[in-house]
């Protein structure tokens, strides 16, 4: 009986099960027998799934010189004295089986779309040309069906990530070369990996790789239970939250939890600036205050490394503390000095607003208060307010001493400047300064040398007495005051003459006045009746003596120039009590001219006059000067 023989195409990725069989006895594996006659079968038990295909890998060997003539499979059981049947031309297999080997050494079948029938042990048989050269390979390969088997996927148990980590899925019995494997991550296919090979292999592990794995077979509704692939990792995407928003203010909760990515959980240590504070996911502070304040970070620890989170910042808020007043410069203030007034304070956010108090009156405000050339007006006690949105407060009181030199020096005498011979004054030193003055000297008015000292001074004989006043930053002299010491019983004496000589000088004035008014009256009268004329005749050159006639027509022709005018300067020899009156008396001037022409006679009888009147202001006369001035005539004919 003959096989026929057909080379089947190239197959990829298939499952290859290799038999090697010998004619007497084997397992897995079966040697050849003596003079060289055997064949091999790998594997030697099948299990296939129900409609797959197996491929029963096959190899022979016989002796040289020996030519093959026939070679096929068949199925057991083999009984002694049956022919033995080519499983080629069984209708149940010829469809199915194809004959992958050859006719030197390779005798591998393929047995496509298996049935629960199948289910057998499976030889192969070569025969030479020599008639005694026949061999069946026994055992053969055992192929069992099912249409129930178990998958399992095996992996490690922990995985670092960046290593490499292969899984495989095995079953019940051995599948064949057609099997299709799926793999499942966390119930998800993973098309990428869906092949005809039974193993997963992930290269180079990330975290992202974690989950659970299961695998199944392409058109079978079985899955294997699900492994976990556990991808461990150091910690990474630390970071730090502050439970809560808004502003932090003393006296305030505050919860700041550590979060971070790592295979196995990180162990978490807390540090505000580089001193450890706390550990622990939650780092709580109660009640915070503004020595919290600062920047404060977390550790996320595990065994595959570590790492640190960015820093946060707890800006605690408070109203301001601490306040205070700095002056500059320290030590003792002198008038004139420029002075300083510092203000400082402790306060989140800082203050911005400060005012200056001296007692209770606002002086100014900002931070430095200057006060330059200070004076002593400028003591007493000074504070400043600093003010945030958080509230205010007040320092204490400085105070400033201006120190200055003394000032106001005076002497004030205890009783009368006056004093009997014998008996004495005290004259006491007073001064402004600060420090107070505790050195007074005293002088007598044009003597160097000083009298006395001491704040008081006892004063025995007339003169003009000050003091001089003195501390460290200088001194001040008073004015003099005077002393006048009498002898006894003179007194009396001095007051009566006294009262002498005053009662003697009203009297005298009493006269002066009464005479002066009654010279006025009479000399007003006697200006009144006086009549001053001064004539004057003028004759030509040619004239001669003058008859009766003539000096008759003379009189008759009057030339009259008749002047009123005030008193001039000529009379600057009256005395000033009459300058009142002389100022208003009037002037009349009356001027007679001969004619040269005596035969003129219309001239005699022509009379010119002129008359001319001046007054003084009426502004500055009286009505008792304006009644004389009328009355007063003063005539001058020339």
């Amino acid at each position: 009986m003959v096989m026929s023989v057909r080379m089947a195409p190239p197959l990829t990725l298939i499952f290859l099960f290799m038999i090697h069989g010998v004619a007497a006895t084997g397992t897995m594996k079966r040697g050849v027998s003596s003079a060289g006659w055997g064949v091999s079968y790998s594997p030697s038990h099948i299990c296939a799934l129900k409609t797959s295909s197996v491929i029963m890998n096959c190899t022979y060997t016989y002796p040289t010189g020996y030519k093959i003539m026939n070679v096929f499979w068949t199925k057991g059981p083999i009984q002694h004295g049956v022919e033995l049947q080519d499983l080629s031309e069984d209708p149940e297999y010829s469809q199915r089986l194809q004959y992958l080997g050859d006719k030197q050494q390779n005798c591998t079948i393929r047995l496509s779309h298996v049935t629960l029938k199948d289910s057998h042990e499976y030889y192969f048989r070569f025969t030479t040309d020599n008639p005694n050269g026949r061999w069946i390979g026994t055992p053969g390969v055992f192929l069992t069906v099912t249409d129930d088997f178990d998958l399992q996927v095996e992996s490690p148990e922990r995985v670092t990530e960046g290593d490499s980590v292969r899984l495989t899925c095995k079953s019940s019995c051995t599948l064949t070369d057609r099997a299709t494997f799926i793999w499942y991550r966390n119930s998800q296919p993973l098309t990428e990996r869906r092949d005809r090979n039974n193993e997963l292999l992930l290269q180079s592990v990330r975290r992202e790789d974690a989950g659970r794995y299961s695998c199944a077979v392409h058109g079978h509704d079985l899955m294997s239970p699900a492994v976990q692939i556990n991808v461990t990792y150091p910690p990474r995407n630390v970071s730090v939250l502050i439970n809560g928003s808004g502003d932090i203010m003393e006296g305030d909760s505050v919860t700041l939890i550590c979060s971070s990515d790592s295979n196995p959980p990180a162990e978490i240590s807390w540090f505000k600036g580089g001193t450890f504070v706390g550990s622990g996911r939650i780092f709580s502070i109660s009640k915070i205050r503004s020595d919290d304040s600062g920047e404060y970070k977390c550790r996320s620890i595990n065994e595959h490394g570590e790492k640190y989170s960015e820093a946060v910042t707890l800006n605690v808020m408070y109203s301001p503390r601490n306040v205070s007043v700095s002056v500059s410069p320290s030590g003792e203030i002198v008038s004139g000095d420029s002075v300083t007034l510092i203000c400082s304070s402790d306060s989140n956010p800082p203050a911005l607003n400060f005012s200056w108090f001296k007692g209770g009156t606002f002086v100014g405000s900002g931070r430095i208060f200057n006060i330059s050339k200070i004076s002593s007006d400028d003591s007493g006690e000074y504070k400043c307010r600093s003010i945030n949105e958080h509230g205010e407060k007040y320092s204490d009181n400085v105070t400033l001493n201006i120190m200055y030199p003394p000032r106001n020096v005076s002497v004030l005498i205890n009783g009368s400047g006056e004093i009997v011979s014998g008996d004495s004054v005290t004259l006491i030193c007073s001064s402004d300064s600060n420090p107070p003055a505790l050195n007074f000297s005293w002088f007598k008015e044009n003597e160097s040398s000083a009298v006395g000292s001491g704040q008081s001074f006892s004063a025995l004989q007339s003169g003009r007495f000050y003091c001089q006043a003195h501390n460290q930053h200088g001194s001040q002299r008073s004015d003099a005051v005077t002393v006048t010491v009498t002898v006894p019983g003179r007194k009396f004496l001095y007051a009566a003459a006294g009262f002498t000589v005053g009662l003697g000088g009203l009297i005298f004035i009493f006269i002066t006045v009464f005479i002066r008014k009654k010279h006025k009256a009479e000399h007003i009268q006697q200006k009144q009746d006086d009549l001053y004329v001064n004539v004057t005749g003028r004759v030509s050159a040619h004239d001669g003596v003058q008859s009766e006639s003539e000096a008759a027509n003379q009189n008759d022709a009057l030339y009259a120039l008749i002047t009123l005018s005030n008193f001039t300067g000529d009379q600057s020899e009256e005395k000033a009590s009459d300058s009142e009156d002389t100022d208003e008396i009037q002037y009349a001037t009356v001027l007679h001219h001969r004619n040269k022409e005596m035969n003129r006679p219309e001239e005699n009888e022509s009379q010119y006059g002129n008359i001319r009147t001046y007054q003084t202001d009426p502004a500055m006369r009286s009505a008792d000067q304006i009644m004389e001035d009328q009355s007063v005539i003063y005539s001058t004919v020339k």
